[in-house]
């Protein structure tokens, strides 16, 4: 029985399976991590088509089953814990993650996973449909943000295609959708300090409604500082956060670094 609490929406229909699989491109011997495994559905998909499956399941009234089923495989690993505060050195890398992402922690284990670098060397991964419109969306609307940047900044994402209510037990009341991300060999756009590139962005979107200087002054930022630097990279003060692209967040970091 699916747990609430968990965001538990079972996927059920093995069409889909395939689908995510051959979006994989999975190759023999390739190490692959499967988060929220559930009971295991896309697991075995995966355990046919790669080479060691590494499964981290939260909710430990399906590690009983699941070992049960796939503890005599010589190619999989079941880990119990909780994949938002995981250490993924513990991975071999480099490793694919492919998996159904629990909907009420998909957005922080985004942020996990994109942290792993070049530790990562594809996802495939099934997400609510509003949250794969905001990691592919590009500047000048409501769904682009700070996870739009993250993920556009170290990876190409791909909207592979859509997952109806359906094909889950219990159905989810949200659509879904599987996206393909992969990671660059260098961030999208050069800068000078990334941890001040990303509090730049978090400090822009912190307050969307508001032009670029304001929301950054209300996150902490000098104003005087911010306006020189808006001006040196060219960017006019009265734009709000989700109207410049990341080359621009880029350009406005370097100048308040030359500050």
């Amino acid at each position: 029985m699916a747990r609430q609490p968990l965001g538990q929406n079972f996927l059920i229909d093995k069409n889909i399976v395939r689908k995510i699989v051959r979006s994989a491109q999975l190759q023999p011997g390739e190490t692959v991590l499967e988060i929220g495994p559930g009971r295991g559905i896309l697991t075995e998909a995966l355990l046919e088509a790669s080479g060691l499956v590494i499964a981290i399941e939260l909710d430990t009234a399906l590690c009983g089953p699941l070992r049960e089923t796939f503890g005599a495989r010589s190619n999989f690993r079941l880990i119990e814990g909780d994949a938002v505060t995981f250490d993924y050195a513990q991975i071999p890398s480099p490793f694919l993650v492919v998996a159904n992402l629990p909907y009420y922690v998909s957005t922080p284990l985004l942020f996990r996973l994109l942290e792993q670098g070049s530790r990562v060397d594809r996802m495939v991964l099934m997400l609510q449909g509003e949250v794969a419109t905001r990691l592919a969306a590009a500047p000048g609307g409501r769904d682009y943000g700070v996870l739009s940047v993250a993920a556009q900044f170290r990876c190409d994402v791909r909207v592979a295609f859509k997952v109806p209510g359906s094909c889950f037990r219990p159905q989810p009341k949200v659509g879904s959708a599987v996206v393909a991300l992969t990671p660059l060999g260098r961030p999208r756009v050069a800068v000078r300090d990334e941890g001040l590139f990303f509090k730049v962005v978090r400090g822009g979107f912190a307050h969307r409604r508001k032009a670029l200087p304001n929301s950054l002054r209300d996150e902490g930022f000098e104003a005087v500082r911010t306006a020189a630097a808006l001006d040196a990279a060219g960017i006019d003060p009265r734009r709000r956060a989700e109207t410049l692209s990341i080359a621009e967040f880029a350009a406005l970091t370097d100048a308040l670094c030359a500050e």
